[in-house]
């Protein structure tokens, strides 16, 4: 089902608002672009008319809006200002962020390298702003550090400020019981929560993943094989790659501490080794591991690792039944039929424009520059569901080196 552009009920956003969701909003984009050149270079304008024709306006700094404005920048400076050379100077791009700064989940280097960026290619980006309604005319932007409102006037103003739940989800979360939550909500196997055989991925849904400390009393008892009271080294060791697989959150937290063995939970707050721990001290311990629990992105990566999930578990549905793989129930007997679902970043990058872009990809390393944007290429064309897919792309990316972009209406 996916999700549908949130306007967070600002006035005059449906309306007036190009948005950056269906195919049906690129083509219309593309049709008010090459109207607002030619609306511009109508005999008898004034130049404030001219440059409030040609001011496009994106709302939103966000990795959509920000790769939409390098490529209109690009689309402008190479091959509009070909056609309309008359009219080059009026040209203006505002980027408005109600944030600090763009690119906000990135790293703090390709936020700077962004707004570096834009400022030599004179991409005008507000930060700090929030739009409190939209007219056929112009938006009224507030400074949030200021408090002063003020009016822009535009040509075109294409919305890109987040995504909000369909209204069939909706009605779906009412009648299941989940009416107060933003998304619908499933479990760590991707099944919605309420519900027997429903199953959701992608932006419609979130993993309500299921918190250690919940069921702390109950993965003791399954790990005191010998019902002592105490937990032996060896006891919790024996339950810990369950415990892993269950509560990936575990993992995390055992990263973030730079702890080379599980045991080294067990440890008093000196750091002393202790042979065995009662109920109270593995509570203690393992107390901080739920605040490395983070919800995952709305991106296509996320949705695609999900349907592969559910897809090879749909087909080994019946042998799994008979022979399960997952990790021990704590709060019940056998073991779940599937491991459940568990992300792998790959990290993510952002398109800059003029052949530049930005990377953040695992082990916190970041690239920036002409050779990312070389990099994004690969992965870009790798990424498509088949070779005449891969081709098509590669051979669009190829005319247009040559012959540039095709600026016809549509």
């Amino acid at each position: 089902m996916g999700a549908q552009v949130n306007t967070f009920n600002t006035p005059g956003v449906k309306e007036n608002c190009h948005f950056l969701k269906e195919v049906e909003d690129a083509q219309k984009i593309r049709r008010s672009v090459i109207d607002c050149f030619e609306n511009a270079i109508l005999p008898g304008l004034s130049e404030e008319e001219r440059r409030t024709s040609l001011h496009f306006v994106i709302v939103g700094g966000g990795p959509t809006g920000v790769e939409f404005a390098a490529e209109l920048h690009d689309f402008f400076s190479e091959d509009l200002v070909n056609i309309y050379p008359m009219v080059r100077e009026f040209v203006k791009i505002t980027l408005i962020q109600a944030g600090d700064h763009i690119l906000n989940t990135f790293d703090e280097r390709i936020s700077s390298f962004a707004e570096s960026k834009f400022a030599r290619d004179g991409i005008e980006v507000q930060t700090g702003c929030r739009v409190l309604s939209v007219s056929d005319k112009d938006i009224s932007v507030k400074d949030k550090a200021k408090g002063q409102i003020f009016q822009v006037p535009y040509g075109m103003v294409v919305w890109s400020t987040g995504i909000g739940t369909r209204p069939v989800i909706t009605d779906f979360m009412e009648q299941i019981g989940q009416g107060k939550r933003r998304v619908l909500a499933t479990d760590e196997w991707l099944q919605v929560k309420g519900c027997q055989n429903v199953y959701a991925l992608g932006d419609c849904a979130t993993i309500d993943q299921r918190k250690i400390m919940d069921d702390i009393s109950a993965i003791f008892k399954a790990a005191d094989k010998d019902n002592s009271g105490t937990l032996t080294v060896e006891e919790f060791q024996d339950v810990m790659a369950d415990i892993l697989i269950r509560y990936p959150q575990l993992d995390l937290y055992l990263k973030s501490k730079h702890l080379r063995d599980v045991s080294d939970l067990l440890r008093d707050p000196q750091g002393n080794s202790r042979k065995e721990v009662d109920i109270e001290g593995f509570k203690l311990a393992l107390s901080q591991v739920d605040a490395q629990m983070k919800s995952l992105p709305a991106t296509a990566q996320v949705a695609a690792q999900q349907g592969a999930y559910l897809s090879n578990c749909f087909n080994r549905m019946e042998l799994c039944k008979k022979n399960p793989e997952g990790p021990l129930q704590f709060k019940g007997s056998g073991r779940h039929s599937f491991r459940p679902f568990r992300y792998k970043h790959f990290g993510q990058f952002a398109p800059l424009g003029g052949e530049q872009a930005a990377a953040e990809l695992p082990g916190d390393w970041v690239s920036m520059g002409q050779s990312t944007q070389w990099l994004w290429y690969s992965v870009y064309a790798s990424k498509q569901v088949s070779w005449r897919t891969r081709v098509l792309v590669v051979s669009d990316w190829t005319r247009r080196f040559i012959f540039g972009r095709d600026s016809s209406r549509i």
